[in-house]
């Protein structure tokens, strides 16, 4: 020991020395210190030298200081020297220079008051310290609530948090956001916002219990202890509330600068509102109650805000508005009363006004008589054992009365709200345990102390006992699970003085004893106090100078009690007339319900009574508490004493946890420390006791890898063994010599107080020897550097100078041969030149002169050709016209002639036609010749095939021509034109000839003088050209500078509009990325919704699981829904609603109010389609009865009338392919002699006519199609539904027409070269357009439905006769659901009678179903028949193999029939019935790993694709629906189910996003087809429009991505604070923290140990994982991006919320990590991802930790190299960074203040952390594949064995 003494009291040790200011100051030993000195010498921190003497008798040496390495800890037992004056310097420190305002002590936190607001408590730090253990991060109330939150789920043991301290050290602060916390991390087990009315019942206890003193402003009047319920799950349930000890002395009176309770002052602030009109309420400086502190402000307060905060909390709570009303006008009632003015009437008497206005407004607020009131304010009814009197009262009882019945009024209206406040908190669900948040006064000590603070010490007295219990206890637990020796320590026990105070005889009861004496006083009491404890008890005292008062010595301090007003206060009583008038209340229900008798009213200490299960503590009250009037006779200071016991009792039933909050100074003053106020309530609250405690065992634990790799450096090589348990057990044997100073345990080494400290000087010592060698030899190495440069640079210096000598001689050389030759080339350059000029001059001369001459003579030749010209254009133009005249007339005469005939024939034709004879003779044996005139019609559809294409060619070879003289027309045209402007030139410019020749002569005469005069002017302009050549010069110089100029302005101005669109690019992107995030957040909301109401339904289902029955959802609303919406879904939306009707608990309002609405909706529109349905079907059938007569009567007629204008279109068709064949002959037979030939006059004319007749001949051709097609499909389809066995006919009768169409436009293409008929055509045009225009669009529509037609008959003939009627069903209804669509989009008014129609058209689809049998029996009668012809036709072969209905049905396809195509089509078909088995197979049942490794990547998804692909090509949109649908629920099924499997999130995030790019890349969309192959083209989506539903897939990929980024987190979060910042990548660097942080035992889990190498690891799994699922790269980068955000923001928030990891050595590690996972997006090829991005503010983190922090210039980098940091995360750094060793510095504060001043001016959010939850918005770049369909192998392992390749 003396060894160590000597060793450590030396010359500049520091030590602690007592301070009458400060407490303690620190000092220096300026002499080293021996056992016979007795004094040290000293030197203070200001430079004074002082002599400090030690005691003679104990010679104890003063504190020494821990090194500066140790000072700011976390934890106060983790210093090395446990004192006093080292807390006190650590809590200073810590609060001061860091701002950091809590510390751990041991179990207890620390919280010292900042009186300011500080950005520590936000949700984003709340996540942050959610499931951490308490010492790995910062010291935060969130830390004790997280420790007891987690013992509680643990440990399955209730919890307490005690809040205690002065009053405004923050208890009540403290413990809501404990409570706070709490409502964050567990939320509520029902859907009652539970956690938010249990945050909402602060605001009520604050308004009515909390009041402004001298220490605070909002100082609670009243202690709480809130027990708040957990279920199994451990989620909040419920909330009770007890109070204790209510000061309701404030209500009538208080202290300067002291206010009555909130609620008071809110009320008289809002009292210019409408509905507190009638309380009669004005500011509070005009009630008594509200101004005897004069102070009824507070700054930064609005009463009025505060007010509407507290209302909101009252309805949240369920106190509705008229109760609401009635509390208030109690409280006004009360104001009113203290205003009531007594008077004397004389000594023994007083009396009130008899109007005196605030009586009465009391009496009309709480609804009773004046008179009454007014006589017991100043009587009193005395009652004896035979009579009953009133005795009057003095004036000051009278007030005295006054008083105590407005405090009575208060305290009954505190329970009752109290109470309330409980009964809403109160859930039936079963309570599991809970967590009890204790605030209660601190040790309180006044200059005058009543009964009140008696109360809070005795309390305090029992918490004090109950903590030291605790603490040596776990001090114990800890010795004896290390397995050390325990010795008893010694500590105070205020056992004694709770004796004094509880014990029999004790002051409480010698209270209660005077209390029930008739004449008990002060007086008297305090005699006997004296009497029975003077001499009894040494912690009793009295006063010298009084008699009224006495002395107790607590564990804090001592304190004067005075007698005065004890009986009264413990009495507590009130005149019971004055409570019966108040009862006696018939117009206020709610003052009557306050004062009920004790058995209903809830006491001050009484608790609710819970209901449903909920668990309580085996603590019951006194059974004296059931009787009312046993209760009215208990004291205050004997229910006080009950409600302490069980109080305790619950204490001692849970696990403590211990917040002391200290209060820096008296003044309120932020951030200021009043270190003798500090200590007094370090004293007081138990934390030097505390102190005191550990450093009497064994303070200083270090594990033993931690001690070796610390003091690794005292060690030599040869004591390393490798058990390191024994190599430290050697080397502290010979450090240490006591070794009663360490201990050995299991996993730990414990020290005594200071013997880290010794051990930490070793070191510095040793290391400072290692650092003196190493400087030594660094030095003498830069000292021979900087000799070896020097002699360098001579060197070089003279090697230079040499050189430049000689080349400034080789240089002069150089210019004087260049000079001689430049001059030389410069002589002959100027004689070149001279030469050049004269020789270009005289080319100039004879060049315009020859030009001249020549252009004279070119005018002359152009004249004359010209009028060549026009006159070869006229004599051609009266040619021609001359021969059209001829023409026109010879063809008229022929078209008349024509003309003539064709009518003679036609009238006799038509004769011949109406003939009854000839109509027998055709139809006799029109059965035997059906056939025959079906092999003539192909014939004939040949051989006009073959004219239709010729006359094609024909008709574009005429129109090309055609083109082409219309050209030369024009041209022709033209030039006649400029012939005619040209002839009556002619003369004007003969005239103008002969005038120009005039002036030809005069001209040549003038021009010999212009020579002359140019030579002389040339002379003069070279001159001038000289000059201008200079200025020119000097013009272009001006020119180059002003060019430069602008070009670098415009390079300026170009910089900054890059800069400028840089901006507002980077601004869109950010817009856009945000509108992302909200949509992708929005789809996380609807997830989260959608996953609430699953369980709902759940539940619902599950209670009403006994039910039976099955509820069929209407098919009509489900065939209406959009293809948004999923009929699935909707089902069972209606089902699950209507389940639910009968439950009203745990479901979400909104929710509930939102299927409710739209259950009505849907069955409103049910039934009214229902009705319409129901009126539609009867006029429905009376219509259909008439139409079917109608059609009996017309079809004979309709087919005779077919078959008559067969033969007559067979007739005309040959006559008119003879005269169309002649007459194109004759034309070209006409054009080749004509002198014009193709460009002739008269063959245009031909062309023109032909033309127009073409033109017309179109319009009627489609006049005739468009009735004869309508009137035929018209009649076809009302056949068709009449029966389904004869589609021969319409077969047949569509391909006459297109026969009958060709020969009809032909026929009327030679009749329209009559002009005659083409004026009568035109007329009619006239007549119809309207009619044609209509027409066309529903000839379009008949087109359109033909084909469709086709191909459904065609695909018909390929399934069996079972399915054909289902699938032309089917097809019926798809088409009559796009009618129904397109006419509500065409009219949104007609919709509902759309509907209807599509209802009537499906109740005649359910009838021909009822038809088929008959039909089928028809059927088989004439198959017989027909089976003959089939055998003609060569078919009969095949009649024995098939059946009757494919034998009716093979006539109905007589159009190409397709082969099926042997080669695969990238189709998949399936049975309707077979889509369960498919979804289960392919998704719910599928395997992802099986699938990754041995299929190709995305199978499931282009399987999925290939059967939609079928149900496209069959134009099945039911199937289409349903796949999707249950595709798109079979996904989320899966995810929900195994949603925490990364693997099987990767594999259906990667398999729905081919799904969707296959969705696009076979869509037919140009954008998403470029990529195609041509046969990738032919498998588009050729039915549906599937956009919608791409985009609900791409909301469904969101929804997958976010659950994958979700699932990842959870795998990397555990990894990220071990790997990136605890483990050491690089070892030696970081070492271990000199003392470490004392973890609390119970707070450390067993977890594995993850390092950097775990975090690349679990990296590359994911990226491989992606990779063979064939994840999109675009998205693995996007994941890759927000894995590495999640690990920087992660890693950057504990950064900042950990003092011990802010370090020089822990930047280097850091940045260490961060390069390691920089190389591991480099080996991936990732770098371009902008996944490094995301690590940058956590890189300058790092740096911002090793840069030098001391100057100015310093402050200027780290302000311009942090720019992705926030100030409040930079300031933070700063404060929180600690060396490590004690060649580091820390961070001065005024750098810190220079670092904030210069961030002042940045704009950013103040929060503190990174947000960890948020998601980067995803987006899916579209990535086509390039396998083909046709080439997708399924593998028996999928169990698909039912599809069937198409």
């Amino acid at each position: 020991m003396n060894r160590e003494l000597e060793y450590m009291f030396v010359e500049r040790a520091r030590v602690w020395i007592p301070d009458a200011e400060e407490v303690w100051k620190s000092a220096e030993l300026t002499k080293d210190y021996k056992n016979d000195d007795a004094s040290l010498q000293l030197m203070l921190e200001d430079g004074t030298n002082i002599e400090h003497k030690l005691d003679p008798k104990t010679k104890n040496l003063p504190y020494l200081r821990n090194p500066d390495i140790l000072v700011g800890e976390n934890d106060l037992t983790a210093l090395s020297y446990l004192h006093e004056p080292a807390v006190l310097h650590n809590l200073k420190v810590r609060f001061m220079d860091s701002k950091l305002i809590y510390t751990y002590c041991g179990i207890v936190l620390v919280a010292i008051n900042p009186y300011e607001t500080l950005q520590i408590y936000g949700t984003d730090i709340i996540h942050a310290y959610s499931g951490q253990n308490m010492g790995d991060m910062d010291p935060h109330i969130f830390a004790v609530a997280e420790e007891a939150y987690k013992q509680m789920a643990r440990d399955e043991r209730n919890q307490s948090i005690i809040v205690s301290g002065e009053s405004g050290a923050g208890k009540t602060v403290s413990a809501k956001y404990a409570m706070r916390y709490f409502a964050t991390v567990s939320g509520s087990a029902s859907e009652a916002n539970v956690e938010e009315k249990v945050l909402a019942s602060n605001p009520i206890m604050e308004a009515i219990g909390n009041a402004k003193t001298t220490r605070n402003d909002n100082s609670s009047r009243f202690g709480k202890y809130i027990e708040i319920g957990f279920d199994n799950r451990y989620r909040i349930i419920g909330a009770n509330m007890r109070t204790y000890l209510l000061e309701k002395s404030r209500v009538v009176f208080q202290a300067d600068e002291e206010r009555n309770y909130h609620v008071f002052y809110q009320l008289c602030a809002s009292s210019h509102l409408p509905e507190f009109k009638n309380l009669r309420l004005s500011s509070a400086n005009n009630f008594l109650y509200t101004r005897q502190g004069r102070s009824p402000v507070i700054d930064g307060v609005d009463d009025t805000k505060e007010l509407c905060t507290t209302r909101n909390a009252f309805t949240l709570l369920g106190i509705n508005e008229s109760y609401q009303m009635g509390l208030f006008q109690v409280l006004a009632a009360i104001l009113h009363l203290g205003n009531v003015e007594i008077k004397d009437r004389d000594s023994d008497s007083s009396i009130i006004a008899p109007n005196n206005s605030h009586l009465t407004a009391f009496c009309e607020l709480v609804g009773v008589t004046y008179q009454d009131m007014s006589q017991w304010l100043c009587h009193r009814k005395l009652k004896t054992a035979n009579e009953t009197y009133i005795k009057t009262l003095p004036r000051l009882q009278a007030t005295n009365n006054r008083d105590a019945l407005s405090k009575h009024i208060y305290a009954k209206l505190f329970n009752w709200i109290v109470g309330h406040v409980n009964k809403a908190l109160i859930t039936n669900i079963k309570q599991h345990s809970f967590i009890g948040v204790l605030d209660i006064y601190g040790f309180e000590t006044f200059e005058i102390n009543s009964f009140e603070q008696f109360c809070i010490n005795y309390a305090n007295e029992k918490l004090q006992q109950q903590f030291n219990m605790h603490v040596f206890k776990l001090e114990q637990e800890e010795y004896m699970r290390e397995q050390i020796p325990w010795t008893l320590i010694d500590f105070y026990d205020n056992q004694p003085c709770i004796n004094l105070i509880e014990a029999k005889m004790g002051i409480l009861d010698l209270l209660d004893e005077e209390c029930k004496m008739p004449r008990g006083s002060d007086d008297t009491w305090a005699q006997k106090l004296y009497n029975t404890h003077l001499k009894t008890c040494s912690l009793f005292e009295k006063p010298r100078m009084s008699n009224r008062a006495f002395i107790i010595q607590h564990f804090a301090d001592k304190v004067e009690y005075q007698c005065d007003g004890f009986l009264e206060k413990n009495k507590d009583t009130v005149n019971e007339e004055q409570i019966n008038v108040l009862k006696a209340s018939k117009k206020f229900d709610l003052l009557v319900e306050l004062f009920q008798d004790g058995e209903k009213a809830t006491s001050p200490t009484g608790q609710v009574a819970g209901t449903g299960g909920r668990t309580r503590l085996s603590i019951k009250p006194d059974k004296s508490r059931e009787t009312s009037s046993k209760e009215h006779k208990k004291t205050v200071g004997c229910q006080f004493r009950n409600s302490l016991q069980m109080l305790m009792g619950t204490l001692n039933a849970t696990t403590p946890h211990y917040v002391r909050c200290i209060k820096p100074n008296d003044f309120k003053l932020g951030f200021t420390f009043d270190p003798k106020r500090a200590v007094q309530q370090l004293r007081a609250c138990g934390v030097l006791e505390t102190i005191r405690i550990s450093a009497a065992g064994f303070p200083s634990r270090w594990t033993y890898q931690e001690f070796f790799s610390r003091y690794r450096v005292l060690m030599k090589q040869k004591d390393v063994l490798l058990d390191k348990k024994l190599t430290c057990r050697n080397v502290l044997e010979k450090l240490v010599e006591d070794q009663d100073k360490y201990q050995f345990g299991k996993t730990k080494i414990f020290f005594r107080a200071g013997q880290v400290a010794y051990l930490e000087k070793l070191r510095a010592d040793k290391l400072r020897v290692a650092c003196i060698r190493i400087q030594k030899t660094i030095r003498c190495w830069l000292a021979r550097k900087k000799y070896l440069r020097k002699r360098s640079a001579a060197i070089t210096i003279q090697r230079f100078t040499r050189g430049y000598q000689a080349r400034c001689l080789a240089k002069f050389m150089r210019r004087t041969q260049a000079a001689t030759t430049i001059q030389k080339y410069q002589r002959m350059c100027m004689e070149r030149k001279r030469y050049k000029q004269k020789q270009a001059a005289a080319l100039a001369m004879q060049t315009i002169l020859r030009g001249y001459i020549a252009r004279l003579k070119y005018q002359a030749l152009l004249r004359e050709h010209k009028m060549v010209i026009i006159q070869k254009i006229v004599r051609g133009w009266l040619a021609r016209c001359w021969y059209k005249r001829c023409l026109y007339s010879i063809v008229y005469l022929q078209c008349c002639f024509r003309r003539m005939k064709a009518r003679r024939e036609l009238k006799k034709l038509k004769i011949e036609a109406r003939s009854v004879e000839h109509f027998k003779k055709l139809n006799k044996g029109m059965e035997n010749k059906i056939m025959q005139l079906q092999r003539k019609i192909d014939a004939q559809s040949k051989d006009n095939l073959l004219v239709v294409e010729k006359l094609h060619s024909l008709e574009t070879s005429s129109t090309a021509e055609k083109e082409k003289m219309r050209n030369e027309l024009n041209r022709l045209r033209g030039v006649d034109e400029e012939a005619k402007t040209k002839t009556k030139q002619v003369s004007s410019l003969q005239e103008e000839l002969e005038r120009l020749r005039k002036e030809l002569s005069t001209t040549q005469q003038e021009k010999k003088t212009i020579e002359d005069w140019a030579q002389t002017y040339r002379s003069e302009m070279e001159k001038m050209v000289s000059e201008l050549k200079d200025q020119n010069g000097l013009l272009k110089k001006d020119k180059d500078d002003l060019n430069r100029s602008i070009q670098e302005q415009s390079q300026q101005m170009t910089e900054k509009m890059a800069r400028v669109i840089a901006e507002e690019t980077q601004q869109l992107e950010t817009d856009l990325n945000e509108e992302r995030s909200r949509y992708q957040n929005l789809l996380t909301e609807q997830r989260r919704l959608e996953e609430k109401y699953d369980d709902l339904k759940e539940r619902t289902l599950a209670s009403n699981i006994s039910k039976p029955g099955h509820r069929r959802t209407d098919s009509t609303h489900s065939s209406n829904e959009s293809e948004y919406t999923y009929n699935s879904e909707y089902a069972e939306l209606e089902e699950g609603s209507r389940a639910a009707e009968d439950v009203t608990r745990g479901i979400d309002t909104s929710l509930t109010l939102k299927l409710q609405k739209r259950l009505t909706e849907l069955e409103q529109e049910k039934q009214s389609l229902r009705n319409e349905l129901e009126n539609k079907e009867d006029q429905f059938q009376r219509a259909r009865a008439r139409d079917d007569v109608e059609f009996k009567k017309a079809r004979g007629a309709e087919l005779e009338y077919e078959s008559l204008k067969r033969q007559e279109l067979e007739s005309e068709n040959k006559k008119l392919k003879h005269n169309l064949a002649e007459m194109r002959q004759s034309l070209l037979g006409d054009a080749a002699t004509n002198s014009g030939a193709p460009g002739s006059p008269a063959y245009k004319v031909l062309l023109d006519q032909l033309n127009s007749s073409c033109e017309e001949l179109d319009v009627r051709k489609e006049e005739v199609l468009i009735l004869r097609s309508q009137l035929v499909s018209q009649k076809e389809a009302m056949h068709h539904k009449e029966t389904m066995t004869e589609p021969s006919v319409y077969v047949v009768d569509v391909s006459k027409l297109k026969d009958a169409d060709e020969i009809k436009q032909a026929y009327v293409g030679l009749k329209d070269t009559n002009r005659l008929l083409e004026h009568q055509l035109q007329t009619q045009r006239r007549g119809h357009d309207n009619e044609v225009e209509a027409l066309r669009g529903e000839l379009q529509n008949v087109k359109e439905e033909n084909n469709r037609q086709q191909q459904l008959l065609a695909q018909n003939l390929q399934l069996p006769p079972e399915a054909r009627i289902e699938a032309s069903l089917q097809h019926e209804i798809t088409r009559l659901t796009n009618e129904n669509l397109e006419l509500m989009a065409d009219d949104p008014t007609a919709s509902r009678e759309a509907r209807v129609i599509i209802l009537r058209r499906m109740v005649d689809l359910m009838e021909q179903l009822e038809k088929q049998d008959r039909t089928i029996r028809k059927l088989k009668k004439q198959l017989k028949v027909y089976s003959k012809r089939i055998g003609e036709m060569g078919a009969g072969q095949t009649e024995g193999q098939t059946s009757p209905g494919q034998m009716v049905d093979e006539p109905i396809h007589p159009v190409n029939i397709p082969r099926r195509e042997k080669d695969f089509q990238g189709m998949l078909e399936y049975k309707k019935e077979d889509e369960l088995k498919l979804v289960k197979n392919l998704i719910l049942e599928l395997k992802p790993r099986g699938v990754a490794v041995n299929l190709i990547p995305g199978l499931p998804a282009y399987v999925l694709f290939m059967c939609l692909r079928h149900a496209d090509y069959v134009n099945d949109d039911q199937k289409v629906r349903t796949l999707l649908t249950s595709t798109i629920n079979s996904i989320k099924k899966i995810l929900k189910k195994r949603g925490d499997d990364f693997e099987t999130v990767s594999f259906w995030l990667s398999n729905t996003c081919r799904f969707l790019h296959c969705l696009k890349q076979y869509s037919g969309d140009e954008a998403f087809m470029k990529h195609n192959t041509s046969r990738q083209n032919e498998h588009t989506l050729s039915n549906f429009d599937l956009a919608e539903y791409r985009q609900v897939i791409s909301d469904l990929a969101i929804q997958i991505y976010q659950q994958l980024i979700k699932c990842m987190e959870n795998i990397l979060q555990p990894m990220i604070v071990s790997g990136m910042l605890e483990h050491e990548t690089i070892q030696g660097v970081s070492g271990v923290k000199p003392t470490g942080l004392r973890k609390r035992t119970s707070s450390i889990a067993d977890e594995g140990t993850y390092t950097l190498d775990s975090i690349l690891r679990q990296l590359s799994a994911f990226h491989s994982t992606m990779c063979q699922h064939g994840t999109d790269p675009e998205l693995i980068k996007q994941v890759v991006k927000q894995q590495f955000y999640i690990i920087g923001a992660v890693t950057l928030n504990n950064l900042l919320l950990r003092k011990d990891m802010c370090s020089w050595s822990k930047g280097m590690q850091i940045r260490y990590n961060v390069s390691q996972l920089e190389e591991w997006l480099r080996d991936k090829g990732l770098m371009m991802c902008g996944a490094k991005e995301t690590l940058e503010p956590l890189i300058q983190a790092a740096q911002l930790l090793q840069v030098k922090k001391k100057t100015d210039e310093d402050a200027e980098a780290i302000c311009s190299m942090c720019l992705a940091l926030t100030t409040a995360q930079i300031v933070k750094v700063l404060n929180l960074y600690t060396p490590v060793n004690e060649f580091e510095e820390r961070v001065s504060v005024s750098f810190i203040r220079t670092i904030q001043t210069r961030l002042r001016d940045r704009c950013e959010s103040p929060q503190l952390l990174m947000d960890t939850k948020m998601i980067y918005p995803v987006t899916f770049p579209f990535n086509p594949s390039s396998l083909a369909l046709e080439t997708i192998q399924i593998p028996g392992s999928l169990n698909l064995g039912f599809l069937t390749r198409v």
